[in-house]
Parts: C-alpha cells; sequence; structure tokens
C-alpha cells in the first residue's frame, strides 16, 4: 500500500531520571508496603478516575481454567453492544460493552485500533457501527492490533479478508500470536497472518495522520500504546491509547516490574507531547461509554469529556503503576 508509511524509529524516551510520581519499589514487601501503594493510588485518582482503582485489588496467583475462562468471556460477549460513537471529528468508538475498537479516520482512510473478538463483533460493531456513523469499512487501511489476546485480534481476520488492511503488531506479541498463545478461547477467531513489526517509537503515516507507537510491556510482553492526534471545535489535542491494563497474567513479579516501567515511561511522554486524552481499549477502565452518551445529549456543548487535561493523564499512570506495585509487594511478602 503506497500511502501506508513506516517513517523514522525515533530514539525511544530514557528511563532515567524518572519523572513520574511513582516511587521505587521498596527492598522488603509487606502488607504495610501494600497499603501505601494501594493508598498512593486512591489519592491520585480522585474523584474522577476511580475506575482504575480495580486494578488494586488482588489479581489471583493463577489463571482461570479453561472452563472458568470460557464461561467469564461468553459473559462478556453476551452483553448487549453499546451504540457506536463519535469521541472526536477524527476518531470514532466501535466496540463492545467490555471490548473497545477505535476508528482514526485520515485523509487516506481509517486506521482501527483492535478488532474486537470475532467475525461476528467485527461485522456487527465495527462494520456496522462505521457504517451508522458515516463511515466506509472499506476504507480500513490499518489495523493496529495493540497485543496479542484474542479479544484484541479476534475480528482482523475477516477483515483482512474483505478489506485487505495492514496489520501491525510488535515483534514480541506477534511471536506469541504464531507459537504459544497465552490465552485461547474457542470463541475467539484465529490470530492474524503476521504482517507488519513495529518497535518503540515506530511512526506509521496514513494520508495526513501520524501515529507513533510506544511499547509498554506487561499486560503482554509487547504491548503497543499509540499516541496520535485528535481533533474537535475546541482545537486539537494528543491522545494516549493504553493499550493493555489488567494483571491477568498470575504470578509473575518480571511482568509487573515492566509494568511499572512502562508506566513511568508513559509519563515522561505524556509530558513530552502534552497529551490530554487517554482512552482504553476496555470502556470500563476510560469511562468512554459514558461520555459518548454525554457526547450525545449535549450535542454541541464546548467541552468534550475525553479532553482531561495532562495533568489527570499522568494521574491515571500514577494509579496504574501504583497499583501494580501493590500487586508486586503482595506476591514478594507472600512467597
Amino acid at each position: 500500500m503506497k500511502h501506508l508509511q513506516l517513517v523514522s524509529l525515533r530514539l525511544a524516551l530514557t528511563a532515567a531520571p524518572l519523572l513520574c510520581a511513582l516511587a521505587a519499589p521498596p527492598a522488603h514487601a509487606s502488607p504495610a508496603t501494600v497499603e501505601a501503594h494501594v493508598a498512593a493510588a486512591a489519592a491520585a485518582a480522585g474523584s474522577d478516575l476511580g475506575a482504575l482503582l480495580a486494578l488494586c485489588k488482588p489479581a489471583p496467583t493463577g489463571k482461570r481454567t479453561a472452563e472458568e475462562s470460557l464461561k467469564h468471556l461468553k459473559a462478556q460477549i453476551d452483553r448487549p453492544a453499546p451504540p457506536p460513537g463519535r469521541a472526536f471529528d477524527n476518531l470514532y468508538f466501535v466496540g463492545a460493552a467490555w471490548v473497545s475498537a477505535w476508528a482514526l479516520k485520515t485523509s487516506d482512510g481509517i486506521i482501527l485500533f483492535d478488532a474486537l473478538d470475532n467475525r461476528a463483533e467485527a461485522e456487527a460493531l465495527i462494520e456496522g457501527g462505521m457504517r451508522r456513523l458515516g463511515l466506509d469499512p472499506a476504507q480500513i487501511r490499518v489495523i493496529v492490533v495493540t497485543h496479542g489476546h484474542g479479544d484484541h485480534y479476534g475480528g482482523a481476520r475477516s477483515l483482512v479478508q474483505k478489506y485487505a488492511p495492514r496489520v501491525v503488531m510488535s515483534e514480541a506479541d506477534w511471536r506469541m500470536t504464531e507459537t504459544r498463545l497465552e490465552f485461547e478461547s474457542p470463541l475467539w477467531d484465529a490470530p492474524p497472518r503476521r504482517d507488519l513489526v513495529v518497535g518503540d517509537g515506530e511512526e506509521i503515516r496514513l494520508g495526513d495522520t501520524l501515529v507513533t507507537m510506544h511499547l509498554t510491556p506487561g499486560h503482554t510482553l509487547g504491548t503497543l500504546s499509540p499516541s496520535f492526534e485528535v481533533r474537535d471545535a475546541s482545537g486539537v489535542h494528543r491522545a494516549l491509547l493504553w493499550g493493555g491494563t489488567s494483571f491477568n497474567f498470575g504470578r509473575d513479579v518480571g511482568r509487573l516490574d515492566a509494568y511499572i516501567e512502562s508506566t513511568r515511561r508513559a509519563a515522561e511522554i505524556v509530558r513530552s507531547e502534552a497529551i490530554d486524552v487517554l482512552i482504553s481499549n476496555h470502556p470500563a477502565f476510560d469511562g468512554s461509554l459514558a461520555k459518548l452518551e454525554r457526547i450525545r445529549r449535549e450535542a454541541g456543548a464546548a467541552a468534550n469529556p475525553f479532553v482531561i487535561g495532562t495533568p489527570a493523564v499522568l494521574r491515571a499512570l500514577t494509579v496504574m503503576g501504583e497499583c501494580a506495585q501493590a500487586q508486586r509487594e503482595r506476591f514478594l511478602s507472600n512467597p
């Protein structure tokens, strides 16, 4: 596709000095250190970011059984789908009740962030949602899979078969989808075939739009968190899509260490790019469904609820990082 460019590999922001408010993990974990991190997360959450505090609840030491996973996933997929919605003039929600897909409109087609669980959802929610919003799904040029779990790649193959977009994922997560999946379910379609590989700081340009890929490992080894420009009547804003949020990988302190470091590095990116919009690929974490409803209800309002400001984005990263540190301390204090 001649209009899709992998632009430059930018030098990633270094981890030092660490500018985020997160403290370094203490040498000796204990119930007291756990509570200190939970308290710090609650303080950062304030009255507006409380949904992220779900991360501070104790995470299981192991994964669900296949039967438990199937039951949980079916319950999530069976939830009534929300209506699609426009968050910004160039950014649209076309997701499900529990997992998001975002369509970024450019002058040369659409960049789709994540592809839901399977073909049926891709057809009903992504394609159908786009049509309801006045978008043409045949204009999907790129699918960015934020991480290699089936609720984010499941619909990609069917979209590739119909519209031939390029599919983007990190090397680590391409490798996972080609070798041993971290999670499997008959409710998810097979992963897409390997296509474009992007690394930390690499940029993709489609038409007038530039998307920067930030590697934020933790939720998976190769989670991607893209940043890009969004626009509405209030002006131009910078958005970050946090690519993987929960701690569903069991007792893996190394993964939690990576997650904590990712939130610290992301804080530097947020400051550097003056990011004032934070979205998620699960609506429960960013309140996107309520925000979209507010936009529908208050059509023409000057304030966009998705624009939370750079300080609030930094607080959100602090909440996630502190909750990860709390979970790390739980594991270390209970060997």
